[in-house]
């Protein structure tokens, strides 16, 4: 983890002027063709869920913007994030969030995620609630096109997250392929579209090499 010195960041301006915003959030929502996800996850026996969360994140973690946090007033550069997603048992209504650390093997990691997803009786292990996740859920049933995410902004410390906040839902057969919208609330002080567009380029280099 790396501290940022503010004299020396050429983002600070940029940072300075969302800082005096209430809720310097934003949303964006954009189609991504998952074919070969699709195609790898049938082959392998996978959850398509865990190893659309795996990819997000070793994507996103590709990105530095991303990986800006704030502590005690102070931006730092985290080394990476983990994932925290929701998950629904079959047969259950009442959701999880289920939090793991990231690891280089796909396979692995998707083994790893749901043996502790299936071990989890809790809601939430608050102990692992850092500043160093990110927030991950899916819409069963539907066809997400955009969401916004619960935060309670009577703490004043809650703009300060960057933990990025992304959503799916049902993916669908279009003229352009199999697409599915994936929906990302984001802290405007790190992040702009720039790195919203980098992001989905290492999106979808990744699926494209799987």
């Amino acid at each position: 983890m790396q501290k940022i010195s503010m004299d020396q960041w050429d983002r600070a301006p940029i940072y300075r002027h969302f800082s005096r915003m209430s809720n310097p959030f934003y949303t964006v929502s954009f189609p991504v063709e998952i074919s070969p996800l699709r195609d790898y996850c049938r082959k392998n026996g996978l959850s398509f869920y865990l190893c659309l969360t795996w990819l997000i994140t070793k994507a996103m973690n590709q990105i530095e913007n991303f990986r800006y946090t704030i502590r005690d007033g102070e931006v730092w550069l985290l080394d990476g994030r983990r994932p925290s997603f929701t998950d629904l048992r079959p047969g259950e209504e009442l959701f999880r969030i289920v939090t793991v650390d990231m690891e280089e093997d796909l396979i692995s990691f998707c083994r790893r995620a749901k043996a502790i997803s299936d071990s989890q009786d809790s809601f939430l292990e608050y102990c692992r609630e850092t500043d160093n996740l990110i927030h991950i859920s899916c819409v069963p049933g539907i066809e997400l096109l955009s969401t916004t995410n619960a935060r309670d902004f009577s703490d004043p410390a809650a703009k300060d997250s960057n933990v990025p906040a992304v959503s799916w839902g049902n993916y669908r057969q279009t003229d352009r392929g199999l697409e599915l919208v994936l929906c990302m609330e984001l802290n405007h002080r790190f992040v702009d579209g720039l790195h919203v567009a980098r992001f989905t380029e290492a999106l979808n280099t990744l699926m494209g090499n799987l």
